[in-house]
């Protein structure tokens, strides 16, 4: 509780309690991902785009796991909770946040953490149409040609005057197709007293937020500001779910293309919110590109790439099928293809990582090349070094992870082995084969091959003895 008033001049009540049952899933509804975050995740961020402080979300199913999920999203911001103990309606839910947002005497903002896709312009033409009417209450309404289940707008001389649940409406009230959105902006003084006064006479036995409008029309009149269906959809189960996921795809997807990025196939192009995309970058079909990604520019991403938490700097190019996971990836680096950097690849400029070649905690130095079928983890490789094919940094001797040190311009022959903790000098070459367990000096070559032994007619004489006449 707050010992002296609040200066914001918008506050954010956002309903995340329900349980969701048509989800079919012990997740939480609310923490359904969607492209990258949860569903409450996107109706939080608008509230904060458009300045609320603080916002309250009311929890309720899975209270503990919501709550610290969007601490842990939403860290350093003002962001406080509400418990509603009892699923007793959406009147009941907003009450509970009045303690929360005890002192604040501005518009309140009412959203659900189950409708992701408002736009932060919808939400301005609310708060707009609410300062400018100067009454009580503000909200969006939506027209349906089939509005089932919908709450009617019902208005006298086109004013406003309630809302009407679908079970609660007459025959003729069933027919209005103008319906209440959900979304609501309310003076904070007679949201509370209004919700405090809610009684449940209804079907349902809840105590209805929609219940306030009548109250809101007594005392002035309502501005209503129509919306889309699309924007205000709620998602009830994972069908809506994938539907609301392809259009936030769409719309992610179409501020970066507008923004100079090049897009092969943008229906087969997964980009979460929350990636950076420099401008003439090409992305192929088939690629995923996760929350928190930072792509710069005319960098090249080929077809079926997948990354995550990763970085690719200017210039680069990842070829098909190569997956990045909390990498790094140099300016003018090339990538793949079927390459996968893990967690802790650091690579400078124009190094280049080639197919099948794996690597994790490498910081590889610049123009370094590993071009084939190697591994190479817990590893630290200078500039101008030559990987061949077929090496691998064995790292692990069943208890601990051992760190391989590799200097620059050094020549490691194909099918090497290194046996960590070892380290190879600058300007050392490993011959093809080698088993190295001992750490190589500056300048020096190291061959641990068994002498190459020569018998001359031996295969002859082994198929005479055996009978096999084949040459």
């Amino acid at each position: 509780m707050l010992d002296s008033p609040m200066t914001s001049q918008l506050a954010c009540v956002v309903l995340c309690a329900g349980k969701g049952t048509r989800m079919k899933s012990d997740l939480p509804k609310v923490l359904h991902p969607l492209l990258g975050k949860p569903l409450c995740a996107y109706s939080i961020e608008r509230a904060f785009e458009l300045g609320a402080s603080p916002v309250v979300a009311v929890v309720g199913h899975g209270a503990e796991r919501v709550t610290q999920t969007l601490q842990k999203a939403f860290a350093g911001k003002p962001l406080s909770f509400a418990l509603q103990a009892n699923q007793r309606g959406t009147g009941d839910a907003v009450a509970q946040a009045k303690n929360a947002l005890q002192g604040f005497d501005g518009p309140v903002l009412i959203l659900y953490g189950d409708v992701p896709l408002l736009t932060r312009a919808t939400l301005e033409k609310l708060l707009e149409a609410y300062r400018a009417e100067k009454g009580a209450l503000a909200l969006l309404s939506i027209e349906m040609d089939h509005p089932h289940g919908y709450g009617r707008l019902v208005r006298r001389d086109g004013a406003l005057q309630e809302i009407v649940e679908q079970k609660d409406a007459t025959v003729e009230q069933q027919a209005i197709r103008e319906v209440n959105a959900g979304i609501y902006v309310a003076d904070a003084k007679f949201l509370f007293e209004a919700v405090s006064q809610l009684k449940p006479q209804n079907a349902q036995g809840e105590l209805y937020l929609t219940d306030i409008v009548k109250a809101a029309a007594r005392s002035g009149s309502i501005a209503v500001v129509k919306a889309s269906v699309e924007e205000t959809q709620g998602i009830n189960d994972k069908a809506q779910l994938a539907d609301a996921t392809k259009v936030m795809r769409n719309r992610v997807n179409g501020i970066h293309m507008r923004n100079g990025v090049t897009l092969l196939d943008p229906a087969t192009t997964y980009i979460e919110d929350g990636v950076t995309l420099g401008a003439d970058t090409v992305i192929g079909p088939l690629v995923s590109i996760g929350a928190g990604c930072v792509i710069g520019a005319n960098v090249h991403i080929g077809q079926g790439c997948v990354l995550t938490q990763s970085t690719v700097h200017d210039g680069a190019e990842l070829k098909p099928y190569s997956v990045l996971e909390e990498a790094v990836v140099g300016m003018k680096n090339r990538i793949g293809p079927f390459s996968r950097l893990r967690p802790g690849t650091e690579l400078a400029e124009d190094v280049h990582i080639g197919n099948f070649v794996e690597t994790k905690k490498a910081r590889l130095g610049k123009g370094t090349k590993a071009n084939h079928l190697a591994y190479l983890g817990d590893a630290e490789i200078g500039q101008g070094t030559n990987v061949g094919a077929g090496t691998i940094t064995c790292n692990y001797d069943g208890y601990k992870k051992h760190l391989t040190q590799i200097g620059d311009n050094v020549f490691i022959g194909s099918d090497t082995q290194l046996v960590a903790p070892v380290k190879v000098g600058n300007g050392a070459i490993i011959g093809a084969g080698a088993t190295i367990t001992e750490n190589v000096p500056d300048d020096a070559l190291a061959l641990s091959r068994a002498p190459q032994v020569i018998k001359e007619g031996w295969a002859q004489r082994r198929r005479e003895l055996l009978g096999d006449k084949k040459k």
